[in-house]
């Protein structure tokens, strides 16, 4: 037996998910890499579980406090070497 809706947990949640990621995809981010393809699920994770308790100003400010002090290097980036 098929079950959508179980309580507050349904399936429209995840379609809405890949919905916003596919759009981001294709709209935003044209030529994706796969090699960063969790880069940009993370990003996208990260918007949609906060779309509802943080404006635009208060995600910012959220992001810019957690990547304060924090260095990405260039092999990180791309997995080459620089």
């Amino acid at each position: 037996m098929n079950e959508y809706v179980n309580g507050r947990v349904h399936t429209q949640g995840i379609e809405n998910f890949w919905a916003c990621l596919k759009r981001s995809l294709a709209g935003t981010y044209v030529a994706v890499e796969p090699f960063h393809m969790d880069a940009y699920v993370d990003e996208q994770v990260f918007r949609y579980n906060t779309r509802k308790t943080h404006s635009d100003e208060t995600r910012l400010a959220k992001v810019l406090s957690q990547v304060a002090g924090r260095r990405l290097t260039y092999k990180e980036l791309t997995g080459k070497e620089g």
